[in-house]
């Protein structure tokens, strides 16, 4: 079950190769035929109009034709009446030499039966599509016989042949032009250009995939060629002398390998008891001597299946096409061996005192096991290519089984290396550090650099060797050198790239660290290079990495630099970034320098008290800055469209409609807005602050102060959103000082000069106490009698406080004052206590009578 996957991914990739291993030519029964009288063709040159490729030298195996498309069928002649001769014009419109050049094909036997076996195909194939509902017209071999007369409304076209011109362009009728009305969008703009870019470009890969699609669907083809060599006789004929004479030469080759590989076991074992103990310093030069001799060793099997299984193919006198298929298994089996033969001397998995290449036995086993396979497949697989020629295989199909061998076996090797990508990735990452090391600038980069390859290497080999399967089977030209040069090419530039992108990084970490004098002096300055480095950074990392793609793409062919010319769309794409990156800047500047005099200004009016100008920055530098923000980004957000092509008239004219039914419908929202700017502005009110505003009055603690309201937070806990606009007055308790007031009735009778002496001690001995020195600004100030009632007299004095200290300060007095007047006898009267003293009084007069 978990195998599954890889399997049907397996089958997926399989698929595709096929798809794109079989080429357009094996499209159509016709195209098997032209293929296969192509072959037979002659050496000798034909005119333009029916050119033939060369014929093949042996008539057992076919060479490849020349890389030319079919040309043309010439027109046939009109029709004449069957009993009536051909007209002698007919053979005389055939060029010089094609009669004799016919009558070869047709009297030679190899080359008739092929002709034979091909017309049958195409018979086949046309009933096959006709019983299917979809008649296809005939198509004549091109090269071969001439056509038979016919009407010309009845010949059926060529394939590839040149449509007639009113075919071919067919003009359109233009619409008229119709006005167009102001648009939004600017006309050839850069967003369009690019557009219509990517849409070419994915309109091509499109064309590429139905074109192997269509090459899928007439796979049938294939298979109505191969039933048609099944049912020839000479086919089977020569099929089975070719498959008993294989078995024969092949299994007495063979018998006669194991039969020597018996006979040398003695003086394998005394080699190998030779061969010294794995280790020392000098041990693998000893083993050289060693491991030549095992190797001739194992060298001589091989040469007894050669002794044995080459002249039994001349003893069974083969055909001609069976003695090359014969010769070609043979070589490809002795090459096999051969091959693995000397990886077993550079590995020995089943022996580590003779292995060359130092590494585990379980390291040893899997590359000889992969390699085994590998080496299988590619070469038997080119083998069986290359003997099925000499059974009429067309060349087509010829190709598309060795592109199909030559992808698997890269898949072959993209397991392997994802199966030791690990492995490897442990070699090549950095070693780790010591406790407590740091490594240098260069020494941090190569580690860097390291670690980085480590964790995609694999990625890169498999790019590579699909990239190397698709250019050869491609056939781009000059595709190797290219590859190589490409991929040179790419590691250098991504090598320059990297040390280039650590060393401005370093020298961005180097300048954005600030003196300690700077520093202090300018104490914003440090923390907008904090802010501004990672940008800084990652603007360097990026224009490196499209530079770095643009010479990848050159390095590779692409012509990345071309896009950059004039008037071509990467001219557009520069200035567009140019002047988009200009605006930035600009935006940049002003909202650093905006911001530095507001906060600036705010420092200097306040100076003098820190708190106060703590809070009054936190209540007005944020409404200022989330506007100078907006109006920024408005504006930048406009040149960014105008210049990728929007036409940004019409949206700041809606925009305009917009603001003005705005203002009218919210005008106690401006109002709001104005009314709290200017209250910010006048330093009324701020974060913290004690403050009794609104209507109805409301007091509290101000706790935050948005665009457009105060929240207040009363006595009780209570919350108070008030609007601006509702703030006609301010009262604010927490300015600059307070005064405790203190209020006091005394009897008539009390000395209210010794009263405001006790005052006086009071504030002296709260002064004196740590808890209220700083609380209490100045000496305790007695206004003197302010009143006199009934029941007595109001004496009034105020303490000088700090703003917030006015009201803890005025109850620990009054606690004093309290104790203290009980202490010393001081009397505060009350109505109640001047009732009971009166009828005290009565009560005495009347026992005194």
């Amino acid at each position: 079950m978990p195998r599954r996957p890889f399997a049907r991914l397996l089958a997926l990739l399989l698929l595709a190769s096929l798809i794109l291993a079989l080429p357009l030519p094996l499209a159509s029964p016709g195209a098997l035929t032209r293929m296969a009288l192509a072959q037979m063709a002659p050496a000798e040159p034909l005119p333009p109009a029916q050119a033939v490729p060369p014929a093949p030298a042996a008539p057992a195996a076919p060479p490849r034709p020349a890389e030319a498309s079919p040309a043309p069928r010439p027109a046939p002649p009109a029709a004449h009446n069957g009993n009536q001769p051909a007209s002698p014009g007919r053979a005389a419109s055939l060029p010089p030499g094609e009669a004799e050049r016919m009558l070869g094909v047709l009297r030679d036997e190899t080359r008739r039966n092929e002709l034979i076996r091909s017309l049958e195909t195409l018979g086949a194939a046309e009933r096959a599509r006709r019983e299917g509902g979809t008649p296809a017209p005939a198509e004549a071999p091109a090269g071969a016989l001439p056509p038979a007369p016919a009407s010309a409304s009845s010949a059926a076209p060529v394939e590839g042949a040149a449509a007639p011109p009113s075919a071919a362009a067919a003009p359109t009728a233009e619409a008229p032009a119709t006005p167009q009305a102001s648009s939004v969008v600017v006309p050839n703009n850069l967003v369009g250009q690019i557009a219509s870019g990517a849409a070419e470009r994915l309109r091509h890969a499109l064309d590429q995939v139905m074109a192997g699609a269509r090459v899928l669907a007439d796979l049938p083809a294939v298979a109505s060629w191969a039933s048609g060599v099944a049912r020839d006789p000479v086919a089977r004929v020569r099929i089975t002398d070719a498959a008993w004479k294989m078995l024969l030469t092949f299994g007495l080759g063979v018998l006669a390998e194991i039969a020597v590989y018996h006979l040398l076991r003695v003086p394998r074992r005394r080699l190998d008891a030779m061969a010294p103990a794995p280790g020392g310093r000098w041990n693998w030069l000893r083993r050289v001597p060693v491991v030549a001799g095992r190797l001739l060793l194992d060298l001589l099997p091989v040469l007894g299946f050669a002794l044995v299984a080459y002249p039994m193919v001349e003893a069974v006198r083969p055909l001609p096409t069976t003695e090359l298929v014969l010769l070609t298994i043979n070589n490809a089996y002795v090459l096999c061996r051969a091959i693995m033969m000397a990886s077993r001397m550079l590995l020995s998995p089943a022996s580590a005192h003779l292995r060359l290449v130092r590494m585990p036995d379980e390291t040893a086993a899997y590359f000889t096991r992969w390699l085994r396979r590998i080496v299988g497949l590619s070469v038997f697989g080119y083998a069986l290519a290359e003997a099925s020629l000499q059974f009429g295989v067309p060349w087509a199909v010829h190709d598309g089984i060795i592109r199909l061998i030559m992808l698997l076996v890269s898949l072959m090797l993209v397991i392997v290396v994802v199966q030791k990508r690990q492995v490897v990735a442990g070699l090549l990452r950095a070693p780790a550090l010591p406790p407590g090391e740091e490594p240098s600038g260069s020494r941090a980069a190569l580690r860097t650099l390291r670690n980085r390859l480590a964790e995609i290497w694999h990625v890169v080999v498999i790019l590579w060797l699909l990239a190397l399967w698709g250019v050869w089977a491609l056939e781009v030209p000059d595709g190797f050198s290219r590859l190589l040069r490409g991929t040179g090419a790419t590691l250098l530039i991504l090598g320059v790239a990297k040390g280039l992108d650590v060393g401005l990084r370093q020298l961005l970490d180097r300048a954005m660290a600030l003196p300690a004098g700077l520093a202090a002096r300018y104490p914003g300055l440090e923390l907008r290079a904090t802010r501004y480095g990672p940008l800084l950074r990652g603007l360097v990392s990026g224009v490196l990495t499209v530079a770095a793609l643009l010479l990848l793409l050159e390095a590779w062919g692409i012509g990345a630099f071309a896009w950059f010319t004039q008037g071509r769309l990467g001219s557009r794409i520069l200035g567009a970034l140019g002047s988009i990156g200009v605006s930035a800047l600009v935006a940049i500047l002003v909202w650093e320098v905006a911001n530095s005099a507001i906060a600036r200004q705010l420092t200097k009016a306040s100076r003098e008290g820190q708190a106060a100008r703590s809070a009054r920055v936190r209540t007005l530098l944020p409404m200022m800055r989330t506007a100078l923000m907006i109006v920024i980004l408005i504006f930048l957000v406009l040149n960014v469209l105008s210049e990728i092509g929007v036409n940004v008239a019409p949206l700041i004219a809606g925009a305009s409609v917009v603001g003005v039914a705005i203002g009218f419908g919210s005008q106690t929202l401006v109002k709001d807005v104005v009314t709290g700017l200017f209250l910010l502005l006048e330093d009324a009110v701020a974060v913290g602050d004690s403050v009794t505003l609104g209507t109805p009055p409301q007091t509290g603690v101000v706790e935050r102060l948005s665009i457009r309201s105060i929240r207040l937070r009363a006595m009780d806990g209570s919350v108070h959103i008030i609007p601006f606009s509702a703030v006609t007055s301010v009262t604010n308790m927490t300015r600059d000082f307070a005064f405790a007031m203190l209020e006091f009735s005394l009897s008539y009778g009390e000395d209210t000069d010794r009263v405001a002496e006790v005052l006086r001690q009071i504030a002296k001995e709260m002064r004196a106490e740590a808890r209220w020195s700083g609380a209490i600004r100045d000496d305790l100030d007695v206004m003197g009698v302010d009143r006199l009632l009934e029941t007595g007299v109001v004496l009034r004095a105020r303490l000088k406080t700090e703003p917030s200290q006015r009201f803890p300060v005025g109850r620990e007095m009054n606690r004093r004052i309290q104790a203290r007047f009980e202490e010393l006898g001081i009397v505060i009267p009350s109505p109640w206590r001047k009732a009971a003293t009166e009828e005290d009084q009565m009560h005495a007069t009347g026992a005194s009578a």
